[in-house]
């Protein structure tokens, strides 16, 4: 009895010395995923209010944007005026996330449904990391 108990705490104290780096690399990796889960959020709120000045505010310095009738790359200030007219056109009634993801080099993508008054758009927007820093770098509304 006095050499099992002897193994088995070797085996907790072991199984603890093993495990902890695994249990910190998975919590930096949950960190990661919850800071890519909060810019989504984000982003998703600014389209959900049809704020469009919050929206920019995660633009990329240039952004390849398609709206209805206008399509192309842009400055930050130029698609956010696009986008604020788009909102003045198509005021939001809601915003959902359908499906979102993330690649081993760090971008993210979601993919949602606005739901406007007159139209249902298919909402799509990358997010790239520029000097660490999370920006959409592309941004679709497509009429469905």
């Amino acid at each position: 009895m006095k050499y099992f108990l002897t193994i088995a705490v070797f085996c907790l104290f072991a199984l603890r010395t093993v495990a902890s780096p695994i249990n910190t690399v998975c919590l930096g990796d949950t960190s990661v995923a919850i800071v890519q889960e909060d810019i989504t959020a984000s982003v998703a709120a600014a389209i959900n209010n049809g704020d469009s000045k919050k929206l920019a505010s995660y633009f990329n310095s240039s952004i390849d944007l398609t709206v209805p009738g206008t399509d192309g790359t842009y400055s930050k200030s130029q698609a956010e005026m696009i986008v604020k007219s788009f909102f003045s056109k198509f005021p939001p009634l809601s915003f959902k996330i359908n499906q979102q993801g993330s690649s081993n080099e760090g971008s993210q993508f979601a993919i949602g449904t606005l739901s406007t008054k007159t139209s249902t758009f298919r909402t799509y927007f990358l997010i790239k990391k520029v000097n660490n820093v999370p920006l959409i770098h592309q941004l679709q509304f497509e009429e469905e």
